[in-house]
């Protein structure tokens, strides 16, 4: 009874639903009872859905810019990103194995009362920097495939988030199939543009294995893909997916499912990497290569259709417009994470996600070009990076905490660099804004 009216109000609670569909197939692989591949799928999903939030709208508008306008210059920070993301979503999610909760309540627990009061301020702010980009790229996926003005697709849009989010109501596996599916729609339209595009394959390893800017402004890009690429929300996120999916009783236990977890994990960061990379690929190896600047995506659209026809334009099109759906349902959840676990609070889900419609809905209706809307909101995002990273850090390196999943002193040590890095890179976004 007490899911039922849960669910009835519109909320998921994963504490409730996950302990209940704690699957059999999963515990048989803990009690050894299922080896080769099989023992892989009952713990595939979760990575899945975070990695959603590495595919969103903000990295089309980002990665098309950089390739447009650096060529393969900075296909390295695409792949350092991925190497961070991989790290950063592997303490996430141990930390939700190790001690059975997410993230913001770890830090609501250890953190003085206006410490967590502030931390959900921001990560509010940083979610709906992050909604923004989401709902504004779908919209104009719909508009560039059916020419339906901006705020008619906005509104379209928004009941599409709606029935996504029917799926988390119909629980996890039923959303994780619908999230993999539409992932495998992005990966299926970039690797077809990749086809088409034919790049210069010299050229792609000399921009992945050779680090190097091109001025002030290449910085400044840098810094928005890595805004786009690890996202703050998916870290809170992530850490919900497995604190209660698969439980583990003791210690050995949960080092087993964190194992098959970090399959996951790789699987879901490496075809996010590589999508992420086809876009700036692509980019470079039509718009670069022809001495075209392009920082719009309606503009790409319809150079894709000049350059390399109508079908990769199509097929451009549906990948943003997909990214935008799948996204937006992915921030809603990570809101309801955040504020459940930062001040204990709760709004009913469908609320939320309309309350979070109406900024993205005031953009278009005043008209601001969404395009830089949508690379002002991963700027936005980079700044919210260290307020997730750094407690992340500190309570997986607790061996108190955390128990045998406690980090080993190499992982804390590149959970700090990574961490230096991403706070010394916003302290110099702060200062070109500024200047």
């Amino acid at each position: 009874m007490m899911e039922q009216s849960v669910v009835e109000q519109g909320v998921v609670e994963p504490k409730i639903i996950r302990t209940h569909r704690n699957s059999i197939s999963a515990q048989a692989v803990l009690n050894g009872e299922i080896k080769g591949l099989k023992r892989i799928f009952p713990f595939l999903g979760p990575a899945f859905i975070a990695a959603v939030a590495y595919l969103d709208p903000g990295n089309f508008a980002t990665n098309i810019t950089a390739g447009s306008k650096y060529g393969y210059l900075l296909l390295w920070v695409i792949a350092g990103s991925n190497l961070m993301a991989v790290l950063i979503q592997s303490l996430s999610a141990k930390l939700g194995i190790a001690t059975g909760r997410n993230l913001p309540e770890v830090a609501r627990e250890r953190f003085p009362k206006g410490v967590s009061f502030f931390l959900w301020i921001q990560s509010e702010l940083v979610i709906i920097a992050t909604d923004l980009a989401e709902f504004i790229g779908a919209a104009l996926g719909l508009y560039l495939l059916f020419n339906i003005p901006m705020l008619p697709a906005a509104l379209i849009t928004a009941v599409g988030s709606f029935a996504i989010l029917e799926l988390q109501r119909r629980g996890y596996r039923s959303l994780e199939a619908g999230i993999a599916a539409m992932v495998l729609i992005v990966v299926l339209a970039f690797a077809f543009q990749v086809i088409v595009a034919q790049p210069d394959i010299g050229s792609v390893a000399a921009g992945i294995f050779t680090p190097r800017f091109e001025g002030v402004d290449s910085i400044l890009l840098a810094a928005g893909i890595l805004g786009a690429t690890v996202m703050p929300h998916a870290i809170y996120l992530h850490s919900s997916l497995t604190q209660h999916r698969v439980v583990g009783v003791d210690e050995a236990e949960k080092k087993q499912i964190f194992k098959l977890e970090f399959i996951d994990i790789m699987i879901a960061m490496v075809i996010a990497g590589a999508v992420n990379m086809a876009m700036v690929i692509v980019a470079a190896a039509l718009f670069f290569k022809n001495g075209l600047v392009v920082e719009d995506l309606d503009v790409a659209f319809t150079q894709f259709g000049h350059l390399a026809g109508p079908v990769t334009a199509i097929s451009f099109g549906l990948a943003l417009l997909i990214a935008g759906l799948s996204s937006s349902s992915v921030g809603t959840m990570a809101g309801d994470v955040v504020m459940q676990g930062f001040i204990n609070k709760r709004i009913n889900l469908y609320l939320r996600r309309a309350i979070t419609t109406l900024p993205p809905l005031a953009i278009i209706f005043f008209g601001v070009n969404p395009t830089k809307a949508l690379v002002m909101s991963q700027v936005v995002l980079s700044f919210g990076i260290a307020f997730a990273l750094i407690p992340l850090v500190i309570f997986t390196s607790n061996r108190q905490l955390m128990g045998g999943l406690v980090n080993h002193r190499i992982t804390a040590v590149l959970g700090w660099i990574v961490s230096g890095l991403v706070v010394s890179l916003n302290l110099f976004l702060v200062f070109e804004m500024l200047t």
